[in-house]
């Protein structure tokens, strides 16, 4: 058992909120027990995965998506009103952290998808730093790339194969990062991988003959919520459990 202040204390050091410009607010959104025995993970807090924490008997969720997001309707209505309602019934601590919890060096969605990908960043790119980049330790096709992704984030992938040549530098950003591509592009990059594709990253890649894979914005940062939670849990010595709740995005 810890204190929800000791928690909140700590992540906001671990995750150095203080640094980011983010798109709302990066902490406890949502105020829940004093003390936290049991920690649940999770990509978005849908209502979803609070009625799966509720039956995990959490008293807290860590997650990537939370609430609150600048220039979003302020008022308590409909789905929003159901989940807030869930949440403070049974006085559940929600901890949400965005780019934050992308940046981590070591536990962070882009850290963490590197890890699984045998990726390992040697300079960062892109506004904020978010985007990684690094030397594949053995130099792969395109076709060998896109399998790897695919095989490990269990689902196919929308991709680009650029001008086909040998992939040696490959850089990465997790989300909906498909803006980071021509950053990607000016660091050296030979391929970029992240979660979404919008209509110009094909031409770019075609025209600068980079290779572009958007593997799915949720199956992207899938990693770094469990490895915070599952960090936290470990320091504080309460117990966590990571429920995916899945999305198709």
């Amino acid at each position: 058992m810890s204190s929800r202040t000791e928690i909140e204390s700590y992540l906001h050091t671990l995750l150095d909120v203080g640094r980011f410009r983010d798109y709302g607010p990066n902490g406890l959104q949502v105020e829940g027990k004093p003390e936290v025995h049991r920690i649940v993970s999770g990509v978005t807090v849908s209502r979803a995965l609070i009625e799966a924490a509720i039956a995990a008997k959490a008293d807290a969720i860590l997650v990537h998506h939370g609430l609150f997001w600048r220039g979003q309707d302020g008022r308590i209505t409909g789905w929003m009103k159901q989940r807030i309602e869930l949440l403070l019934a049974h006085q559940i601590n929600l901890f949400a952290y965005h780019l934050p919890l992308d940046a981590h060096p070591d536990l962070g969605n882009n850290a963490q998808l590197g890890l699984r990908l045998s990726l390992v960043a040697d300079a960062r790119f892109g506004e904020q730093d978010l985007g990684f980049i690094g030397n594949a330790p053995l130099p792969l096709s395109f076709d060998e790339l896109t399998e790897r992704v695919a095989k490990q984030l269990g689902r196919s992938v929308t991709s680009v194969p650029g001008n086909g040549r040998t992939l040696k530098r490959i850089a990465w950003c997790t989300g909906g990062a498909q803006g980071y591509f021509e950053g990607a592009i000016a660091a050296g990059a030979d391929a970029f991988i992240t979660g979404e594709i919008s209509e110009p990253q094909a031409h770019y890649a075609r025209e600068t003959g980079v290779a572009f894979i958007a593997c799915g914005h949720h199956a992207s940062e899938r990693f770094g919520a469990p490895a915070v939670a599952g960090h936290v849990a470990q320091r504080f010595g309460i117990a966590h459990q990571f429920i995916d709740i899945d999305n198709p995005a």
